[in-house]
C-alpha cells in the first residue's frame, strides 16, 4: 500500500510566535516522539528525556507568566501545542497536561515569594509535577478525601494515600490536597510537596489496558513534614483551588483527546486510500467514506469546542460549563474515532502492527480522568438547570 502522509491540521493562530511554537511542537513530535511511541508503550517505558527536551524548548510552561519561566501564551495556543504532542503519543500529551495542572495552584494562588522561589524550576527547570486529589475511597466525590495534614508548629505533618496519580512515584513535586479542618470541602488545604520528602513513597504502577508508558500509582504520605511556607492559598481554600485547576485541566484532556482522534483518522485515511479490494481503494466505498466523513466532522467540532472554551478563559470570562462540554464531547469523540479506525483497518486494525488498536485502548481513559463523563454531564446540567432538588435545600 502506498504511504499517505497525514496533512497538518489547518490552525487559526493569533500570532507568528504561536505559529512558530506549533511548528516546533510538530517537529519534536514527528522527529523525537512518534518514531519511538509504539515500542516504548509496549515496553512500558516513560520518556523522561522527552519531558526534559520539552522543558528546554520552552513547551512545558506555555500558559504561565514568562517572569517565572513560562511562555506567556494564551490557552488557545497551549492547547493546540498539547494536541500536536498527544497526536504523536498520548503519554506525552497527557503528561504535559498533568504537569501544567500541577503548576496551576502555585501560579494562581501562591504568594509572590512562593512563586519566585519555586515556579522557575517547575516551569522551565526540567522538573516534572503530579497532582494529588483522588484517593482510594474518593474519586468523583473528591470533597470526602481523608488524607490529613496536622499542624505542628511551623510545619504540617501529612498522612494518607492518594490514588490514580499520573507520574506517581517519579514526580519531582506534588500538588497535594489534604484535610486540615472540618469534614467536607471547606476543610481542605493545598500543599506543594517535594518529591524527595521523607515519608513520601510511590507504590508499584497500576497495570493498565493502555498508556502503559505513563506511570499511574498510589502515593503514600507517612508523616511527611512540610513547612507552612509550602501551603498554597489560605487554610480551607484547597478544594476551591482544586476545582479551579480542574476546569483548566479538562481543557487539556479535551485537546489531548482530539489529538488522539486526529491520529486515528490519519491512520484510517492512509489505510483506506491505499488498501485495494474488488479492484479499487476501499475509500471508494460509501460505507467507509461516510465513516471517515463522520470522524472528521466530530473531530473538527471538538477542536472548535475546546478552542471556544479556551478563548473564554483567555478573556477572563467564566468557562467551567464550556470546559465540561469540551471534555465530554472530545473524549467521547476520541473513543468513537478510535473504534471506527480499527473497523476501517479490519483484521489489521486488531493487530499491534498498526497503532489504531493502541489508540483505542488509550482513548478509554480519557472518558474517566479529571472527572468522568457522567460527572461532566452533571456539571453541565447544574449550569443549565441549577443544583439538584435534594441539594437546593
Amino acid at each position: 500500500m502506498p504511504d499517505r502522509a497525514p496533512q497538518p491540521v489547518d490552525r487559526q493562530l493569533p500570532t507568528d510566535e504561536a505559529r512558530d511554537l506549533i511548528s516546533l511542537a510538530r517537529d519534536i513530535a514527528q522527529r523525537e516522539i512518534a518514531p519511538r511511541a509504539a515500542e516504548e508503550e509496549d515496553a512500558g517505558h516513560f520518556p523522561r528525556e522527552i519531558f526534559t527536551l520539552l522543558s528546554r524548548s520552552g513547551l512545558l510552561g506555555l500558559p504561565y507568566d514568562s517572569e517565572y519561566g513560562g511562555g506567556d501564551q494564551p490557552y488557545e495556543v497551549y492547547l493546540q501545542v498539547l494536541e500536536e504532542l498527544a497526536a504523536a503519543r498520548l503519554t506525552v500529551g497527557l503528561g504535559v497536561s498533568v504537569h501544567s495542572l500541577s503548576c496551576h495552584a502555585l501560579a494562581n494562588y501562591g504568594t509572590k515569594q512562593q512563586q519566585v522561589e519555586h515556579l522557575p524550576a517547575m516551569l522551565g527547570g526540567g522538573l516534572l509535577g503530579a497532582y494529588c486529589l483522588s484517593e482510594p475511597s474518593s474519586g468523583s466525590d473528591a470533597a470526602s478525601l481523608r488524607t490529613k495534614a496536622v499542624r505542628d508548629g511551623d510545619e504540617w505533618v501529612i498522612d494518607g494515600t492518594k490514588a490514580w496519580i499520573t507520574h506517581g512515584g517519579i514526580a519531582d513535586f506534588y500538588t497535594v490536597m489534604a484535610r486540615t479542618g472540618e469534614d467536607g470541602p471547606r476543610g481542605i488545604s493545598a500543599f506543594l510537596v517535594p518529591g524527595d520528602a521523607a515519608g513520601l513513597s510511590g507504590a508499584a504502577p497500576e497495570k493498565k489496558m493502555g498508556m502503559k508508558g505513563s506511570p499511574t500509582a498510589q502515593v503514600h504520605f507517612d508523616g511527611v513534614r512540610v513547612p507552612d511556607e509550602r501551603r498554597i492559598g489560605e487554610e480551607g481554600q484547597g478544594f476551591a483551588i482544586a476545582l479551579s485547576a480542574l476546569d483548566s485541566g479538562r481543557l487539556g484532556i479535551a485537546a489531548c483527546a482530539i489529538g488522539l482522534a486526529q491520529a486515528a483518522l490519519d491512520e484510517a485515511l492512509a489505510y483506506a486510500t491505499g488498501r485495494q479490494q474488488f479492484g479499487r481503494p476501499i475509500s471508494d466505498f460509501q460505507g467507509l467514506r461516510f465513516m471517515l466523513a463522520d470522524m472528521a466532522t466530530q473531530i473538527e467540532a471538538g477542536r472548535a469546542l475546546y478552542l471556544a472554551a479556551a478563548r473564554l478563559r483567555d478573556a477572563g470570562r467564566p468557562f467551567a460549563k464550556q470546559a465540561a462540554m469540551a471534555k465530554l464531547h472530545c473524549t467521547d469523540t476520541a473513543m468513537k474515532a478510535t473504534i471506527d479506525a480499527v473497523q476501517v483497518l479490519g483484521g489489521y486494525g486488531y493487530t499491534a502492527d498498526f497503532p489504531v488498536e493502541r489508540y483505542m485502548r488509550e482513548a478509554k481513559v480519557l472518558q474517566i480522568v479529571e472527572g468522568t463523563n457522567q460527572i461532566q454531564r452533571m456539571v453541565i446540567a447544574r449550569h443549565l438547570a441549577g443544583p439538584e432538588a435534594h441539594r437546593a435545600g
